[in-house]
Parts: C-alpha cells; structure tokens; sequence
C-alpha cells in the first residue's frame, strides 16, 4: 500500500490534531517482504511522519536505520519533507554511512542516516527504505550472507504498537504457498488486526492491518511492550524441533566446541578436586563466569547464531553471551559430559511460533540419570547460582541432536533467595541502643548484598558502614565481621556489625518508644520489591520483580526496666499464593521480641496479584517507620 491509494482512501485527510505531549504522529507505515525459496527476502518500508511540535522536530531532524553490511543491506529511496506552506524539498542527496555507535558489542554495525535539516510543526515526513538480508552475518562472503541463518525458511516479529500515535500500519508478505506460513496476532483480545490472504500464482500474500495505533502508557516495573500490546509473529518452520536441530548442527559442523590441548589442560587443572558430578559442573561454571569477559570484538565469521570456537574464546578470553556459553560447553565436553549450546530470551516472553525470539545464549549439561540442567555462564559472576534466578519464568529452546521443544524455566522457591537479619540489642535507661545486627542472604539476594563489595577494597568499609548509617545516621560502628567476599562459593554472605546508637530510643518516665533497628529495612538493597511505587491500589498490567526472595527477620531487645503494656504497629496479614506477610510482637520480662516475615513467590506477576504485593509493601514500610511504644 503506497501513499497515493492512502491518499485516495481519504486517510491523510481524517488525521485529526494530537493530543498534548504527542510530539509526532505516523500517518501511514507500510512495509511489503517478499521472500525468495532460499529464505532471502526483500523489505521494502514507505511511511509518512508528521512532526506536531519542536520536540518532534528535534526528534526527526535525521532518519536512521542500523544494519549489519556482513548480513544485510539496506538503501533510502525516497526522503522528501512536505512543508506547511505546500512546498516539498527533496533531501534525499544528504545520505551518510558510518560505522554505528556501540557498547560492550564490537561487531561493525553499521547506521545510514538521512539528514532532514530544518522542520517546523505540521511539516510531514515521507521516505521509503528497501532492505535484505538480516541482523546477524554468516560464514560467507558473497550474496548469500543475506540469506537468514536457518536456509530457505522466514520469520519474522511484526510490533504493531507504538511510543506515538500510528493512524495506520500494514505488514504485506509474499510467500511460496508451499512454504507454509505460519502466524499468531498476540496481545491482541479486540482482534483489531485484519487479516487478508490472497492467492498469486504458486504465492501466497497475507496482509496484516491495524489502525488507531494509540501509544500504550507502560505501569511502572511492567513486562515488555511485545509482552503486553499487539504483536504478529510469522514463521515457516514448522516446529521448535526443527529450530533446536538446525541450531544443533550449526555449530557442530562449524566445530564451535572442538576442544584444544589448551582447553583440556585447564580443565583437567579445575576438576583435580571435584568431589562429584555436581561440583565438577559447578566449577567449570564459575570459571567461565569469573573469566570469561564479556565484550563482543568483530570477529568476522562466526557472528550470530554461530559460536566462536573454543581456540579463540579461551586465548582471548573474552565475549559476549554465546561465546560464554560455547566455552563451557566445550570444556563440559571435555570433562566428560553431554552438552549443548542453548537459546533464550531475557526478560521477554518466548511465544509458540517458532520465529526468531531469542536475544540471549546459555548452555544445558546432562545428568548421568538423563535429565538437563541450564547453566548461564553470562549472568552468574559473582554469583551463587548456576543458572541466575533473575531468569526464572523465562522460555528457552536446546540445541540437541534429537531436536527439543520449547520450555520455561520454573519458578525458583523464596528460600533459595533468603534474606536473614537477626539482632540482639540493649536499650539503656538514656536510650542509647547497643548490640550487634547480621544479615546473611543466599542467591540473587546473596548477589545484591555482595554490591557493597563492588568497588576498590579500600571502598569496602566505607560501603558497609553506610548501609547501616542509611537507617541509623547516629551509630557509631565498633566492629564489622563479613565472609570471604574472594571466596563467595564456600558459603552465603554474612556481615556482622557491632555499634552504640545514642539517644535511639526515647525514654520518659512509663513511657518508651523506639522502633526495632532490624525492622527498618536495613540492606534494602537486597529487597527489590521496597523500589515499587505501592501508591495505586489496583494495577491493569502484569509486572515483573527482580526475583522470587524470602526475607526473615529476628530481634531480641533487652529493655532497661520491665513494662506492661505493649502497642504497636498493626498490619494487614498476607497469605497468597503470589506473595504472604507475617509479624509478631511480644514480651516477656525485661526482653522484647519482634519478628517479621516476607515471601515473594515470583519474578513475572499478574496483574491480579498486586494487591497482595503491594499489601506487603506497605507492611515492611509502616513497621520500618511506626515505633513501638511501651509503658508500664
């Protein structure tokens, strides 16, 4: 569809004036594929922008397209600026290519940039784009390095939302009929999305329509736009099993997992001590983790869905996910086992069409009992974990030899993400509160403790003191106790401080109030949920948290006199699947007790379990800031 059959259909003529703060409205956006039998296709894009104030003029002042030139090509046919005075002015002359600003990924990426120049509000953009080839490059040199990864097959993901108002987008592909289509409209319930399909010969053209595109305003910590607003996926392969196999052969007939001398030395030097299965598994794990960097460098051949071979990993020791995963599977192999390079994708939801939603490479070992565990040698430096947790809920697809269907992480158990604090205090008949505070946490909450440690040695008193000053701003720290941070896999971390905190409490006569020091979200780093904005009593979308995490919290306070009565803080308890709270008060003699529990059981939530998390929030915050008060 091109801008004369809009124009006649009457569409330019109906766009109405923006609402405030939308900066520029997309009159048409139309792209037409047609796909060759070996997979190649040709992408042909035609739109028009209009610019509704001097932000949205700041914001077209050049058009931009990236491509990869080992994998694609990409060319401007048409940039002309509709003015507001009738005239037009043809800019199509001021045409750059330049290799792509980049950040940790070195891989030559390339932009193509149309300066507009001078725009006022109400001048219209129009431009056409002619594409082939595809994001990531292959082993070749000549014109088949624009044919997709998986040969002779299509797919690709269609968002049909926007950050700005769309009056109209429309998605054409031209196939072989015999290659068998297939394709899902996702996140869609109004069906707002027509579908036409039309015969051509030995072709089959389907074309996917959707007007009145009106930017989604995201909740906050909510899941990704493909996750939640209308998508279109398309894919002729006819199943994951296909996708798992080819991604299998791939990179076995490249030899990504040919071991070296070199390789095996290291290996066999790291399992030396392996007490079991597990623990060699372990090991090989966190030495990838630990020393393997990520930076993606232009290595040429072996972009994409090929992963570098383990020569060139282990001498540079350097990469970016799939490179990690390929060193440990090769040195897996080498100690032994079955293992296999794998696909996911972080943080985004994996659909049942089998295009190409994959961002993200990791590694699946097998048991000698038959059973596969998912290692992620990218996401576990530093950490506890062999596969961070901070994936769980998180689709993913294995490169195996038989082939393999989609599956989802599970859900990882609160306690395998504990976060402990326990005191024991004194308060004095001045008010001065003294004793000592540990916190020990296991997992993802282990790895957000860790943080203070993420810095100069010489930082590391400083950041451990402030964790405590953030709540207690008068302590005075007297000692601090903390495991090996060099040695994080021998056990969980745990810091100990010891301090006097004067006038922390305030005593008069009966009367004596303060607020247990472990009750006021101390480490709050560790405690991701405590981030949200519990404001809204009611959410419309899902949202995600870092991870599923227990917290447990424990203080004995010995008092300086015996008292009677006790008031304190209400809540309101908690006990749902999605998330439970917990706490308790009492005494007995001259000691105070207080105890507090937490359960988050998630990482993905529905919008339906807001309320409970958000009940929690604000639980942990009112007993973090409403004191005890105690009279006798």
């Amino acid at each position: 569809m091109n801008y004369k059959s809009l124009l006649m259909a009457g569409l330019l003529a109906a766009v109405a004036m923006p609402a405030a703060g939308q900066h520029k409205t997309t009159i048409f956006d139309s792209t037409h594929v047609v796909m060759e039998e070996s997979g190649l296709s040709h992408v042909s894009n035609h739109q028009r922008i209009r610019v509704n104030d001097y932000a949205g003029c700041s914001d077209m002042a050049a058009l931009k397209v990236d491509y990869d030139p080992l994998s694609a090509y990409v060319e401007f046919n048409q940039v002309v600026v509709h003015h507001t005075d009738g005239t037009t002015e043809d800019v199509l002359l001021r045409v750059y290519d330049y290799v792509a600003p980049a950040r940790l990924i070195y891989w030559g990426a390339s932009q193509k940039m149309v300066q507009i120049g001078h725009l006022d509000p109400g001048d219209e953009i129009e431009y056409t784009t002619y594409r082939k080839g595809y994001t990531y490059a292959l082993l070749a040199d000549d014109d088949s390095r624009y044919i997709p990864p998986m040969r002779g097959h299509f797919y690709d993901i269609v968002p049909f939302w926007s950050e700005h108002p769309v009056k109209q987008k429309v998605y054409q592909v031209s196939v072989l009929t015999e290659k068998n289509l297939r394709f899902e409209v996702y996140n869609c319930p109004d069906n707002s999305v027509k579908i036409d399909t039309a015969i051509d010969g030995n072709r089959t053209i389907y074309t996917f329509t959707k007007n009145d595109i009106e930017p989604l305003r995201l909740e906050p910590a909510a899941l990704a736009h493909n996750d939640i607003e209308p998508k279109l996926l398309l894919s002729t392969s006819p199943d994951w099993q296909a996708k798992s196999t080819w991604f299998y052969g791939v990179n076995e007939n490249y030899g990504s997992f040919t071991s070296t001398p070199e390789v095996q030395a290291k290996v066999n030097e790291l399992l030396v001590n392996a007490k079991s299965e597990q623990d060699s598994i372990s090991i090989l794990t966190h030495w990838v983790a630990d020393n393997i960097r990520y930076a993606g460098i232009s290595m040429g051949e072996g972009e994409g869905y090929t992963l570098h071979n383990a020569q060139m990993n282990f001498t540079d020791r350097c990469g970016v996910c799939k490179d990690k995963a390929g060193m440990l599977v090769t040195m897996l192999r080498a100690a032994g086992f079955k293992a296999y390079a794998a696909m996911t994708m972080a943080h985004e939801r994996i659909d049942a069409i089998p295009a190409d939603q994959f961002n993200h490479s990791v590694c699946a070992v097998q048991h000698r009992d038959g059973t596969y565990e998912m290692l992620d040698p990218t996401w576990v430096p530093g950490v506890r974990e062999l596969w961070s947790s901070a994936e769980q809920q998180q689709g993913y697809l294995m490169g195996l030899p038989e082939g393999a269907d989609l599956m989802y992480t599970p859900l990882s158990a609160p306690e395998n993400h504990y976060v402990r604090i326990n005191a024991t205090t004194a308060i004095d008949a001045n008010g001065a509160l003294s004793g000592s505070i540990t916190i020990t946490a296991e997992g993802q909450s282990d790895k957000a403790v860790r943080g203070v440690f993420n810095c100069r040695t010489a930082e590391w008193r400083r950041n451990l003191e402030m964790e405590l000053l953030r709540v207690a701003p008068e302590a005075f720290i007297t000692g601090i106790n903390h495991t090996d941070n060099d040695k994080y896999l021998d056990q969980p971390v745990s810091i100990t401080y010891n301090f006097i905190i004067p006038h922390y409490a305030t005593v008069d006569k009966g009367t004596l109030v303060f607020i247990p020091l472990s009750a006021r979200n101390f480490y709050r780093r560790a405690m991701g949920h405590l981030y949200f904005d519990a404001t809204p009593e009611t959410r419309t979308q899902p949202f995600a948290d870092g991870c599923s995490r227990l917290i447990e919290i424990k203080e004995t306070v010995t008092l300086p006199d015996t008292y009677k009565h006790l008031n304190f803080p209400q809540v309101q308890g908690v006990s749902d699947f999605a998330a439970a709270f917990g706490c308790q008060y009492w005494m007995e003699d001259n000691t105070l007790t207080f105890g507090e529990s937490t359960v988050l059981r998630k990482r993905v939530y529905n919008a339906e379990d807001w309320p409970s998390f958000r009940q929690c929030i604000a639980n942990q915050n009112l007993l973090a800031t409403t004191p005890v008060i105690l009279t006798k």
